[in-house]
């Protein structure tokens, strides 16, 4: 077993944990719900942590978690070919008809 990820934010670590399980990477949550003894423990003790079954992937599981907490690579705003709004680069859809974005 080897730790691999932790945060304040329980959220995202649900989401490194689904996104690691979701390529394969078996992984567990350790502190889930430690969290609410936060003052009573030590902070860093309490904070929600995703840990791997098998130190062999530790490679991979830091890449995935590389790419999941990068920003979008488009820096630019996009013109729907459906109706030419004007929509913000981290849109996937038109916000006005609700078209695809376009692929790069």
């Amino acid at each position: 077993m080897q730790f691999i990820f932790s945060d304040s934010d329980r959220l995202k670590v649900h989401q490194i944990q689904q996104v690691l399980e979701g390529q394969g990477i078996e992984c567990f949550l350790k502190n889930e719900f430690a969290i609410g003894a936060m003052g009573e423990t030590a902070p860093l003790d309490s904070l929600p942590e995703v840990w791997l079954l098998d130190a062999s992937n530790a490679s991979k599981a830091k890449h995935i978690i590389e790419q999941f907490e990068s920003p979008p690579q488009c820096s630019s705003t996009w013109v729907c070919k459906n109706c030419q709004e004007t929509n913000e680069p981290t849109f996937e859809i038109c916000w006005q008809c609700g078209a695809s974005a376009p692929t790069i």
